[in-house]
């Protein structure tokens, strides 16, 4: 696991929390990368954190610089098409949260 390398706060956090379905495992993790590295090149972009255990319970946090960014990003074509095929697909059950991060503390 990689830490985002985020600035200094404020920034913003979504935090999609989801439970994966059983269904179509190739053409997921095919999408879920393609997505990171699509994500990776919108204006805005700060970084993404994830994991996800053996029983399919996931967290992914992307950062962002804004809220207008998010809403960019939420609102790409491609990205659309992912969303539409998780929730027919790929996810069980998932939430989205956004927050802004006000402070942040690190070990290094």
């Amino acid at each position: 696991m990689f830490f985002a390398n985020t600035p200094e706060p404020p920034y913003y956090a979504c935090i999609f929390t989801s439970e994966r379905s059983d269904k179509d495992d190739t053409s997921y993790n095919s999408t879920a990368d393609f997505m990171d590295e699509l994500a990776a090149q919108q204006d805005g972009y700060l970084g993404v954190e994830s994991v996800r255990d053996q029983n399919g319970l996931g967290i992914t946090v992307s950062y962002w610089k804004s809220l207008d960014a998010i809403r960019i990003w939420k609102e790409n074509a491609a990205h659309k098409k992912a969303q539409e095929k998780g929730m027919k697909d790929w996810y069980s059950s998932y939430t989205t949260r956004i927050c802004k991060v006000e402070r942040d503390y690190t070990s290094k």
